[in-house]
């Protein structure tokens, strides 16, 4: 459902509700508001009449007598109210009255999800059009909440709200790094604060398979290592997620992505399984056999049961990068292929993927697999997620399917915030290797290749095309993630991504949604993510007691992009998971703040020249301080340069502000500034990501555009 936006570009942010007053200080510590934060930005909102106090905390009153759903979701709210408000005292309770429509759609790409909220100074009423709309009115209700010298209190305004787009989701891939239950729910938690509804959970994959199966019990035995969750804990996750309005879509990968299976049933297998602790091996490419009648027999099986325990209309059969050499260098298969007119492996698959679509089609599932199905001749019915560009968008609504898309948001590419909030799921130009990037790398136009290359003639999406787009997912494949780093990277960025998808197409200015996802975040660890308290352990891992320095470091710097990182992993492999890096936010608030800060001291805002003197002091002095900590920690001492070089370019920036003379220190800044520019440079898309230098543990130096800045100000 789209509505107008009263504040197109973010207007109404920049004027009305400032956003998140960061204190000056050399680590991220208090905030103050001078309005509510809102994220996503709501499709319509009025100007604040002031505030209400809340000192008797929120008294729910119901139009109706509400469900069992709507009572448990009012009792999230209260309990979530006291965690961001404080516990009510004495004084009369603010009253919000409630009204819910019946919604027969709930859960489902039709759910009413329209909601309006108003707060006056005699109470509130949320009016909503069904169970979906009060889940996320209350969610924006406390996002109005905030704490002032005489206690909490609510804004008073009126919101009009609906989102943007049906599908929001994100993808939590559990096979490369299993997280526990508690874990996943936290997530979901998460996402009804941000009013997100799928969980695309990917539940198989080259290193496991992580649901507990009574009817191929070598999945459980052989195939999982010992990591699933039981039939029992699936059904209390869904049913967790549908009391919050989130869809759970399962996602168990054929026929590539299958190692964890063949190790199970290697008699499925298209090729002899590869030595699971060889260097080098890509557990990723074993396939099964699609001219193996048995195969077919078994993915009719599991989805049979796994059905049983997601209810959800669509399953994700995958369907990506299956290696074709799986198949072509099989003689039996080889043989198949040419008696039944394949001329090519992408050909077999085709075939391949009209029978699974048919299982699911016969089972009353909808088929949804990534682009790789959308050159099959399939019904038009299978959602096309697209993930290899935005061009995929573009030509899989031509060809009559819904489109899910997930090119541009790949969260464990650590490209901040920004990066992602820019991409539009219409944008069919938005995502891609771009020509400049093949202009400088020359890279061999493979197959493969060519499938990520940007088309600079792709059309925009016509009205009708647009209408296939259900909308859009964030993904976190945890290769290089761990279960302690799960919540600190999937958010704030994940918010970031919730506003995309829900609010309107206007809402663009990134300043703004920096300035916000601070206060976002603090929402959310105060209502249950784990995010800094996971950082902290690891911080202790790696300095016992002596965690400050390490943790100015990580204030100043961010990990490298694209796939970098598991370059870098590759070869030090799971001490990556406890090293800096891990620890290191994309979107780094501090740096953040602090290239914002010197922007506007640059534009003559001179009252900031102290705070940045105190920042650019504490990363300059922190330096000594690390080295000593990182003395005979080989992950530390891993990146002592890059603390050398913060120090190094933190007093450059002193020098600038401090006015001093002489060109020396100049030259050598603009040296470190050219070095620091081109680690980023190396990052910064897929190709060069995985042959070029990268600085030393993957951090890159975020305050580098303020130092820069200030630096070329001096000339």
């Amino acid at each position: 459902m789209t509505r107008p936006s009263s504040f197109p570009n973010g207007s109404f942010w920049k004027k009305a509700c400032l956003g998140a007053v960061l204190l000056a200080g050399t680590a991220f510590g208090g905030m103050a508001q001078a309005a509510p934060v809102l994220m996503p930005v709501p499709q319509t909102v009025s100007a604040s009449n002031g505030v209400s106090p809340l000192s008797g905390g929120v008294r729910i009153v119901w139009d109706a007598q509400p469900s069992p759903l709507l009572q448990r979701a009012a009792a999230r709210f209260t309990t979530r109210l006291d965690a961001v408000a404080g516990a009510a005292g004495h004084g009369a309770p603010y009253v919000l009255h409630i009204s819910a429509g019946h919604d027969p759609a709930y859960l489902t790409t039709s759910t009413k999800e329209h909601y309006a909220l108003t707060t006056s100074a005699d109470g509130a009423h949320l009016e909503a059009d069904g169970p979906a709309g009060v889940v996320y009115g209350l969610a924006t209700f406390l996002q109005l909440v905030h704490q002032t010298s005489d206690g909490a209190v609510v804004e008073r305004l009126h919101i009009d709200d609906a989102p943007r787009f049906a599908w929001r989701g994100l993808l939590l891939d559990v096979s490369r790094h299993f997280a526990s239950v508690e874990t996943v729910k936290r997530q979901l938690d998460a996402m009804e604060l941000l009013k997100l509804n799928v969980l695309h959970w990917h539940l198989n994959d080259g290193t496991g398979f992580r649901v507990e199966s009574h009817v191929f019990p070598k999945l459980t035995s052989v195939g999982s290592h010992g990591q699933y969750y039981t039939q029992a804990e699936i059904r209390d996750v869904v049913a967790y997620a549908s009391d919050r309005g989130i869809r759970i879509v399962p996602e168990f990968d054929v026929p590539g992505h299958a190692l964890a299976v063949l190790q199970a049933y290697p008699e499925l297998a298209a090729q002899p399984l590869p030595d699971v602790n060889a260097v080098g091996e890509n557990l990723n490419n074993p396939a099964m056999d699609p001219t193996n009648p048995k195969t077919l027999k078994f993915i009719r099986a599991l989805y049979a049961e796994m059905e049983t325990l997601f209810p959800d209309h669509y399953f994700h059969s995958g369907g990506d990068e299956v290696l074709g050499t799986q198949w072509t260098n099989n003689p039996k298969i080889a043989a198949y292929m040419k008696a039944h007119g394949y001329a090519d492996a992408p050909a077999l698959q085709a075939a391949f993927t009209a029978q699974v679509e048919k299982i699911l089609s016969s089972q009353g599932r909808v088929m949804m697999g990534w682009d790789e199905v959308s050159e099959a001749p399939i019904p038009k019915n299978v959602v096309v997620e697209g993930w290899r560009g935005s061009k995929w968008t573009g030509s899989a609504t031509q060809a009559g399917h819904p489109v899910v898309v997930s090119s541009g948001y790949y969260l464990d590419l650590l490209t901040p915030s920004r990066t992602h909030y820019a991409v539009d799921p219409y944008d069919t130009k938005a995502n891609g290797i771009t020509p400049a990037e093949l202009e400088e790398t020359h890279p061999k136009i493979t197959p493969l290749l060519q499938a990520f290359l940007q088309d600079p003639n792709a059309a925009p999406l016509t009205d009708d095309q647009k209408k296939m787009v259900l909308g859009a997912e964030g993904a976190l494949w945890t290769e290089v993630v761990s279960e302690n780093m799960l919540d600190a990277r999937l958010w704030p960025r994940t918010a970031a991504l919730a506003e995309r998808f829900w609010s309107s197409e206007s809402v663009r200015d990134v300043d703004d949604l920096e300035r916000r996802l601070p206060v976002i975040m603090a929402e959310l660890q105060a209502t249950g993510l784990q995010a800094t308290q996971h950082e902290n352990a690891l911080k202790e891992g790696l300095a016992p007691g002596h965690t400050g320095p390490l943790s100015t470091l990580l204030s100043a710097t961010v990990p490298v992009r694209n796939y970098a990182l598991n370059r870098l992993a590759s070869k030090s492999g799971d001490a990556m998971l406890s090293a800096p890096v891990a620890i290191a936010d994309p979107d780094a608030f501090e740096a953040t703040r602090f290239n914002s800060m010197v922007k506007r001291y640059l534009a003559g805002e001179k009252s900031l020249k102290a705070p940045l003197k105190a920042m650019l002091t504490a990363w300059s002095s922190n330096d000594e301080a690390f080295a000593a900590i990182a003395k005979d920690v080989p992950a530390l001492e891993e990146v002592t340069p890059v603390s050398h070089t913060v120090a190094a370019l933190s007093n450059a920036g002193l020098n600038v502000l401090n006015g001093a003379s002489g060109t020396a220190w100049r030259l050598d800044a603009q040296h470190l500034i050219a070095a620091q520019d081109e680690f980023f440079h190396n990052s910064s898309n897929h190709i060069l990501s995985l042959k070029s230098e990268q600085p030393p543990g993957g951090l890159l130096i975020a305050i580098l555009p303020g130092i820069k800045a200030l630096v070329e100000s001096h000339n």
